[in-house]
């Protein structure tokens, strides 16, 4: 009789899921007024209602196409026909908004301190 032969199995890591997974940076989101209302006080959500884009975009998965027609219209979009184009029309427009919002603060750079002989060259051209 032939001895039986024992099939090993290999064993796999398994991978972690990419999408489950978070990265933060640490850094203080600070923002930079750019406009008078914004100094002010506005926060900008009194256009779009938030400036959260899942809550906005739950607000528009809500809404039907003469809800949408008038909200485009509101927001000062032209109202077309066709729901998926009129929806990603608005969602650009609230990116848009929401970035004039958020302007991060700009760290002014200083001058490099040059030479006197780099700095006699760099005046040549005045």
């Amino acid at each position: 009789m032939a001895a039986k032969r024992k099939i090993s199995k290999k064993t796999t890591a398994k991978k972690k899921s990419v999408k489950n997974l978070s990265q933060t940076h640490g850094k203080e989101e600070k923002f930079e007024p750019t406009t008078l209302d914004q100094i002010w006080g506005d926060d900008g959500s009194n256009v779009y209602g938030t400036m959260e884009e899942t809550n906005y975009e739950g607000t528009l998965d809500d809404m039907n196409l003469s809800d949408l027609q008038a909200h485009a219209s509101r927001v000062g979009i032209i109202p077309i026909d066709n729901r998926q184009t009129l929806r990603e029309r608005l969602l650009r427009e609230f990116r848009k908004h929401v970035s004039a919002y958020k302007k991060p603060i700009s760290d002014p750079q200083s001058a490099p301190h040059l030479n006197k002989d780099v700095m006699s060259i760099l005046s040549e051209g005045r």
